[in-house]
């Protein structure tokens, strides 16, 4: 692809900088030498590859664009949804001042507020009982504590000690005991 916006001879542009040769490739004549064919097809990989990775790049800034949009109607719905239920509460409290709530107009208001700080306690608990299940990832920084100390070992013992440490550490690993 020569000067910028320019396309090869044969070619046709198609999209944004993507182009298709048109026609038949060039024919192979019997001149060419096994380097030139080589260089070519190099040459032809090459220019696949930036095609390839050009329509990546539109591939994923459609998929990053459709995200967009997808995230900002599910925040325009929770925000709804948050409309929504503060109309609900409403209903309930003028609900509970119609079937005759102790307090009148103000209590119902009081029994909608203790029922929402009821139900908010209830979701805090069950999320405390969730995040107690979390792992913290244990196992992850085990291994990679006893890679560090293998790998300080094999620094403090040199050359001669990899195979030694090497060994120790497979032992352990396998439950067994190193010597």
């Amino acid at each position: 692809m020569g000067a910028r916006g320019a396309a090869p001879a044969g070619a046709r542009m198609i999209g944004e900088g993507l182009m298709v040769r048109s026609g038949t490739p060039d024919a192979v004549s019997g001149d060419k030498s096994l380097g030139d064919l080589v260089a070519q097809a190099a040459k032809d990989v090459s220019q696949l590859m930036r095609y390839e990775i050009s329509l990546a790049k539109r591939e994923l800034r459609g998929d990053v664009q459709r995200a967009a949009v997808s995230g900002a109607l599910f925040g325009f719905c929770a925000f709804a949804g948050c409309l929504i239920l503060v109309l609900l509460c409403f209903a309930y409290a003028y609900g509970l001042y119609a079937v005759g709530a102790p307090g009148g107009l103000w209590g119902a208001f009081l029994w909608v507020a203790l029922t929402v700080a009821v139900l908010a306690a209830v979701a805090a608990f069950v999320a405390r009982l969730v995040l107690r299940k979390f792992s913290g990832m244990r196992r992850t920084r085990k291994t990679v504590a006893e890679d560090v100390a293998m790998l300080r070992r094999a620094k403090e013992q040199g050359e001669d000690g990899r195979a030694v440490a090497a060994a120790e550490d497979r032992a352990q690993i396998a439950g067994r005991p190193s010597r």
